[in-house]
């Protein structure tokens, strides 16, 4: 049985303070502070979550360093322009997939909540035409997957920005319109402040891995050449 005691207290005290003295001053001067309170237990977290998916989607596994996100926004094209998030989060991408655009696994801690989260969130124009030459083809065969019982429990419905019509190129009313329509396929929950620094945290969000994990696969079937082996029974 893999073991994670929990994110430490200090660590959810540390982003909840980031978050009301989120300037560089401040944060350069508790550089240390962030790196053995927050960063260094997130890539122990990640550590924990890659052992757990060893078992159930192994081609997701990640090394720590490089699931993790980095705490410095980019502000290049935001109003918001202060320096630093206020979560640590990870991202567990399909081997050889890039972090953006394909489909993955997403874990975020902060003082507010544990965000868990799967699927495709920033396609890009050639993605969508993957993706929903996908769908039409095989949409009965992902809405089944969707339909499971433990997904639905975990992990709620299928969500993502939507069209109000069907994309250029697909006719209206074909069999799959309403998930060609969509420009995001994921799914999110936040869970309770509470649970990041117990024991429990490690058993609830791999749960979720696991039940997002066969249509996380099933949508990159989009970018793989030839249909995977079955990873899931």
């Amino acid at each position: 049985m893999v073991r994670y005691a929990g994110f430490p207290a200090e660590g959810i005290e540390f982003l909840r303070k980031l978050e009301r003295n989120n300037r560089r001053e401040w944060f350069q001067a508790r550089k240390e502070q962030f790196e053995t309170q927050v960063r260094a237990p997130m890539l122990e977290f990640a550590a924990a979550l890659n052992r757990e998916l060893a078992a159930f989607a192994p081609l997701y596994m990640r090394e720590p360093k490089e699931a993790l996100y980095r705490i410095y926004r980019d502000t290049r094209f935001s109003a918001d322009k202060t320096p630093y998030k206020t979560h640590i989060a990870a991202l567990f991408p399909r081997i050889g997939m890039p972090r953006s655009g394909a489909s993955g696994l997403y874990v975020g801690i902060s003082h507010k909540g544990v965000e868990v989260a799967g699927g495709v969130y920033v396609p890009s124009a050639e993605d969508l035409r993957k993706l929903r030459a996908l769908l039409a083809e095989r949409h009965e065969e992902f809405r089944a997957l969707v339909r499971k019982p433990a997904l639905k429990k975990l992990m709620g419905e299928l969500q993502g920005e939507r069209l109000t019509r069907a994309p250029k190129g697909w006719p209206s009313g074909h069999p799959a319109e309403d998930l060609l329509r969509a420009k995001q396929w994921y799914f999110g929950v936040e869970l309770e402040a509470a649970l990041a620094t117990t024991p429990r945290l490690l058993p609830e969000v791999a749960a979720r891995f696991r039940a997002m994990a066969p249509a996380v696969e099933f949508l990159n079937q989009a970018f793989v050449r030839k249909k995977a082996p079955a990873l899931f029974a």
